[in-house]
């Protein structure tokens, strides 16, 4: 997938997204710090992507966007803004109405498929250490999932510990199709040191 394709589909999925340097736990400059702290005093989740780690969309992003800098702020795939303006849309009092209406609108769009966020709190549960990283919306997903717990496994065996987490949405139907890549640790930043995965999380 090209990374102009993968940020399109990001910001289709996301109706609250923000591009940023670091994670929200750990943000890696002050601006990204500011903008996910006014974020998570909204109490909204949120699906976030840290550019230091994609570096291919940290280089195209801009030129999408027209805004040169990090963090970025979309809501349903439209700019609002780095740090400055969601500070002041936070003072304004104009930022929480958005977001609100975004995840209003996107809760009434999912229906009964279940939601990322969602998906990630079901990999949890079964894999309390796991990092969960998604890609794709709705019925259709991806899922990177990193976890100690994946040392010494076959392939098979971590893909089936990955859906047994997700046994009783992929019964119902509100999981179609889950196509499940699994690492231990090590594996994974192995992977990331020479490849540019664009994954995002949701922060709630």
């Amino acid at each position: 997938m090209k990374t102009e394709d993968k940020i399109s589909q990001q910001l289709a999925s996301n109706p609250i997204i923000i591009y940023m340097k670091g994670i929200p736990a750990n943000p890696q400059c002050g601006f990204s710090a500011k903008a996910v702290s006014i974020l998570n005093n909204t109490g909204i989740d949120y699906a976030y992507v840290n550019v230091l780690e994609a570096p291919f969309i940290r280089e195209k992003l801009p030129s999408i966007s027209h805004w040169p800098t990090y963090p970025q702020l979309f809501v349903n795939a439209e700019l609002v803004g780095g740090c400055d303006i969601v500070e002041a849309m936070a003072n304004d009092g104009s930022l929480l109405p958005l977001l609100r209406q975004a995840a209003a609108d996107d809760v009434q769009t999912e229906g009964d498929a279940l939601s990322v966020a969602e998906v990630e709190k079901l990999v949890k549960q079964g894999i309390p250490d796991a990092q969960v990283y998604v890609e794709g919306a709705g019925c259709d997903l991806s899922l990177v999932v990193v976890s100690e717990q994946f040392t010494d496994l076959t392939p098979v065996k971590e893909q089936q510990q990955v859906l047994a987490t997700l046994k009783e949405p992929l019964a119902s139907g509100k999981l179609h199709a889950v196509s499940v890549k699994a690492y231990t640790p090590d594996e994974w930043r192995a992977k990331q040191a020479h490849n540019d995965s664009g994954l995002l999380q949701i922060q709630g």
